[in-house]
């Protein structure tokens, strides 16, 4: 999720309509105070922040959030004004990932937004795996497709990092039924099938990559990661 801090509302929607075309997930705000109250019950993974901004600026944001060790690690790009060097020295000093220079356009934004991200992508592989923009985060228990959140239940969860943990591998469904319901588990193993079918409806062009393996079970395929 990028959020945008703009106090320009034909800016602000021009800046979240353009991520949002871009498969991103977007959203604004029209000045400090409501960002860092925002802040308090969910995370971004990027801010454009404008240094010119009604009430606390730019650049005392800034400082609030490399002060704070809950929202330090918070990419932050600058939005500053032509010719504010000073603004753009002083946003780098205070540890802002990268800036913008107004005017500035759409695709010159997301191309620094991809850049940052990928600069600022946790350095933790161990608790990541990724199938091309299918990406699974095992500590906090997080799927996205093109950074979009995807709502799986426990076992869905538990069903698709066993299966992206093992691509290729064939599971039979009595596999499946122990090693996500358990041995002691009183059922039957058509919960396998009930499950496996709204993981697939839930992955969309993902889903596919579950596949049917006639007379045996379910593998993840899917080829190249690229």
């Amino acid at each position: 999720m990028i959020w945008c801090v703009e106090d320009d509302a034909s800016i602000r929607d021009i800046e979240v309509y353009a991520l949002q075309s871009t498969g991103l997930e977007a959203k604004g705000f029209e000045d400090g105070n409501s960002f860092l109250s925002a802040l308090k019950t969910e995370l971004p993974d990027l801010v454009i922040l404008d240094v010119m901004l009604p009430g606390t600026d730019g650049i005392e944001v800034l400082k609030i959030l490399r002060n704070t060790a809950d929202y330090a690690e918070i990419p932050v790009i600058m939005a500053t004004a032509k010719g504010a060097e000073f603004d753009k020295v002083q946003g780098l000093d205070l540890g802002a990932d990268d800036y913008l220079v107004k005017p500035f356009g759409m695709m010159e934004m997301i191309s620094r937004v991809k850049a940052v991200l990928r600069r600022c992508k946790p350095k933790n592989p161990a608790n990541t795996m990724r199938v091309r923009e299918l990406e699974l985060n095992v500590a906090e228990r997080i799927v996205t497709i093109h950074g979009n959140k995807i709502s799986l239940t426990y076992k869905e969860f538990e069903m698709l990092s066993l299966f992206m943990k093992n691509r290729g591998r064939v599971f039979s469904r009595d596999m499946l039924y122990n090693e996500i319901w358990g041995e002691d588990y009183v059922g039957e193993t058509r919960t396998v099938d009930v499950h496996i079918r709204t993981l697939r409806q839930k992955l969309g062009e993902y889903g596919e990559m579950i596949e049917t393996v006639r007379h045996v079970g379910y593998k993840f395929g899917g080829g190249s990661d690229k």
